[in-house]
C-alpha cells in the first residue's frame, strides 16, 4: 500500500484522530481509494480529502467505512461529532478574519478620497499663516463613500457566506452512481445455501458444481459463495455466504493458504480449491 501523506499541522487534534483511525481501517484491509469509492458511494476524490484532512467526512461516509471494515461505527462516530465542533468553529472565525480584511483594506483605501474632497469644500485654497485652525465640518461629500464602502462589506460578507454553504454541501454530498439497468433492480441478488456433502473424498458445497476456476478479491458470483461454504467448513469465517470476494473473504483465504502451506496471495486457484476440498 503507498505510504499516507501527512496531515496538515493546522489540522484539529480530535479530526487528527479521527482520520488517522480512518486511514488505519483503510490500510488493514487493503483498501484503494477506488475500493472505497465503489463500496460506499462517495468517490475516490472524496475520500482523497477525508484521509487527508482537508474536509471532515459527514457521518454517512463514516459509517460505511465502519461496516466493509466490521468494525464499531459507534466510537468513531463520537470522535466524528466532537471533530465537527472545533472544524465549524474554525471556519466560522476564518471567514470573520477574512471578512474584517478586507473591510480594512477597503476603509485605508478611501482615506485620500475623504482628504481630497475636504479639500475641495475649502475651495482649495491654504489656510493664513497664524490663524487657528477651525475644525473641518462634515461634508455631503463623504456620505457616497461611505455608503459604497457599507455595501462592498455586505457584499463581501454574502459571498464568504455562499461559498462555506457551498463547500460544506460539496463535502456531504456522497459522489453520483450511475444508475443501474432496469433489468438488474428489479431482480433481487442471489440467495446462496451451503450443502456441504463428500464425494469421492472431495467435500462440496453444491454451488458451483465441482468447478475450481481461479478467482479473487473483487469477484461475485458462485465461485466466490462455493469458497466461502468451504473456508466456513474448514473453521475460519469469510462473513456471510453472499458471493462477495470482500476484505473479510480476503483475509480468510489468506489464513487458510498460510494454515495449508500455501503462498499466501488471497488468490483461490487449482491449489487452493484442491486444499479446500480435501
Amino acid at each position: 500500500m503507498p505510504r499516507s501523506k501527512a496531515l496538515p499541522d493546522e489540522l484539529d487534534p480530535h479530526a487528527r484522530q479521527l482520520v488517522t483511525r480512518l486511514r488505519r481501517l483503510k490500510d488493514r484491509d487493503e483498501l484503494t481509494l477506488r475500493h472505497l469509492a465503489a463500496k460506499t458511494g462517495y468517490s475516490a476524490k472524496s475520500w482523497e480529502r477525508y484521509l487527508g484532512g482537508t474536509s471532515l467526512p459527514p457521518r454517512e461516509a463514516v459509517e460505511a467505512l465502519a461496516r466493509i471494515t466490521g468494525t464499531d461505527p459507534a466510537p468513531l462516530l463520537a470522535l466524528r461529532e466532537i471533530a465537527a465542533d472545533s472544524w465549524d468553529s474554525r471556519r466560522t472565525r476564518a471567514a470573520e478574519e477574512t471578512r474584517l480584511r478586507e473591510q480594512d483594506a477597503v476603509g485605508e483605501a478611501g482615506e485620500p478620497e475623504e482628504a481630497d474632497a475636504a479639500e475641495e469644500t475649502r475651495g482649495g485654497e491654504p489656510e493664513p499663516p497664524g490663524r487657528p485652525t477651525a475644525p473641518r465640518p462634515v461634508t455631503p461629500a463623504r456620505f457616497p463613500h461611505l455608503v459604497l464602502t457599507t455595501v462592498l462589506a455586505v457584499l463581501v460578507v454574502a459571498l464568504g457566506t455562499a461559498l462555506l454553504l457551498v463547500l460544506r454541501h460539496d463535502d456531504a454530498a456522497p459522489a453520483h452512481v450511475a444508475p443501474t439497468p432496469a433489468s438488474a433492480t428489479a431482480s433481487p441478488p442471489p440467495a446462496y445455501t451451503c450443502h456441504l456433502t463428500r464425494v469421492d473424498g472431495r467435500w462440496a458445497a453444491g454451488i458451483n458444481h465441482g468447478r475450481d476456476t481461479e478467482i479473487g478479491y473483487g469477484a461475485t458470483g458462485a465461485d466466490v459463495a462455493e469458497a466461502q461454504c468451504l473456508l466456513r467448513r474448514a473453521g475460519i469465517s469469510p462473513g456471510g455466504i453472499d458471493g462477495m470476494f470482500g476484505p473479510l473473504t480476503l483475509r480468510a483465504v489468506k489464513t487458510f493458504q498460510t494454515r495449508a502451506g500455501l503462498v499466501a496471495d488471497g488468490m483461490v486457484g487449482p491449489r487452493s480449491w484442491q486444499a479446500l476440498r480435501g
